[in-house]
């Protein structure tokens, strides 16, 4: 069996190369931006269903489109930063996304089917991390990867960004201002990853055409595996970040401002844990750690679907679930990293990331329409509950075994 090129030119096991560093950097940085622009709809949410009188699902419809488009959009721009490199698919995300963040920043912002337009192509930044992963990992030996992607994943902090300046900027200044700081600053990142950026030497580059690679990479074990796993662990973090503030708007009555500032919090600590998944994957495997994540994630879900007092048991129960997805997010791709081929990287990269964006989308909607039938977010969170017994289930058995086989197979 013949490695996939560039396999022969990877560094020693262990080392890494000092532009690596530089490479992670600018990546994590441009994901973050894309990102800041993907989540601009997120936190003025509330504000639109009030000014609009959009009901709770039309509500829920406009913060996770960005989300879906984002998430299915992932697909063919991972098969394309296989093909082309991330030196170029970078820089070309980041100018694609400045043209919806304007529309609706200037003109999209003043009725529903408006913003839906713009929500649909402002989920070209949501793209941004298929583009990221395989770019990262090709700079970094197998026993660093984890660590490294880890690293890149702090770059979901830029919806943190968008939740914590977003509704302060437009109330402070006008509607058009956060969306035109963010366009100028996606403007200077795609100047500066067109100047900066670098593909790693010998780079693995696919032959054959786009739609048979992603057949190919479809069919292989890990994508499916690590689909299921990611739209549990992501889908839970990007479900949360969209739809934290109206769960506590509805569930606990707390102000706009409050619950956009919690959601932030709850943000923050899942980027934080992310790398951590990363490198405690490189350390004891990706196995025992998505397995630890799972559990802390379905013991938090039951707990608070009882809606408990906020002070101290409802946060605590978000704050372990925020910890748990975020390491969980961060081992499936220490997991990737060690199972798929090089040069597949991106293709799989994308379908996974498809997976955990559409594992966002749902839940909103669900939740949603639960809370507009029933009153109450009892029942989601029981559903939250019991998806991720089942991806803790397929941890323990066909993830468990497939990463034994690779461990137990010889390297040549």
């Amino acid at each position: 069996m013949t490695q996939p090129s560039g396999h022969h030119s990877e560094a020693p096991a262990g080392s890494v190369p000092g532009r690596a560093w530089l490479m992670l950097a600018l990546a994590t940085a441009g994901f973050a931006v894309n990102f800041w622009a993907w989540a601009l709809l997120s936190p003025l949410g509330p504000w639109f269903g009030e000014s609009l009188n959009l009901s709770s699902f039309r509500q829920s419809l406009l913060v996770a489109v960005p989300v879906v488009v984002g998430s299915l959009g992932r697909i063919p721009v991972g098969v394309l930063a296989d093909r082309f490199g991330g030196r170029v698919m970078f820089p070309l995300v980041s100018a694609a996304t400045i043209v919806p963040v304007l529309y609706v920043g200037l003109v999209g912002n003043s009725s529903f089917p408006a913003l839906l337009i713009g929500g649909f192509f402002l989920g070209i930044g949501g793209t941004a991390f298929a583009v990221g992963v395989p770019l990262v990992s090709a700079w970094f030996p197998p026993g660093r990867r984890g660590l490294a992607i880890g690293i890149f994943g702090i770059g979901t902090g830029g919806t943190a960004i968008s939740a914590l300046t977003t509704v302060g900027l437009v109330e402070s200044y006008a509607m058009a201002t956060p969306f035109l700081i963010t366009a100028a600053v996606l403007a200077a990142y795609a100047v500066v990853s067109a100047l900066l950026l670098r593909d790693a030497p010998g780079r693995a580059v696919p032959g054959e055409p786009m739609l048979r690679r992603l057949a190919d990479a479809c069919r292989l074990g890990i994508t499916r595996q690590a689909s299921a796993l990611y739209a549990v662990a992501f889908g839970g973090y990007v479900a949360f970040s969209v739809y934290l503030p109206t769960y506590l708007r509805t569930g606990y009555g707390l102000e706009q401002a409050d619950a956009a500032h919690r959601m932030a919090g709850f943000v923050v600590l899942a980027v934080a844990m992310r790398p951590a998944g990363g490198w405690l994957s490189d350390r004891f495997g990706p196995v025992r750690v998505l397995g630890g994540s799972l559990s802390v994630v379905l013991a938090g879900a039951l707990a608070q679907a009882s809606t408990p007092a906020l002070m101290p048991l409802g946060t605590i129960a978000f704050l372990a679930m925020a910890a748990a997805l975020g390491a969980g997010s961060g081992a499936v791709f220490a997991l990737v990293a060690l199972l798929a081929p090089a040069d597949r990287v991106g293709s799989v990269t994308g379908v996974v990331g498809a997976a955990g964006g559409l594992g966002g989308f749902v839940p909103p909607l669900v939740m949603g329409s639960l809370y507009g039938a029933y009153g109450s977010y009892a029942i989601g969170l029981v559903l939250l509950a019991v998806v991720a017994l089942a991806a803790l289930l397929l941890t323990g058995t066909g993830v468990r075994h497939a990463v034994a086989r690779r461990v137990a197979a010889p390297s040549y």
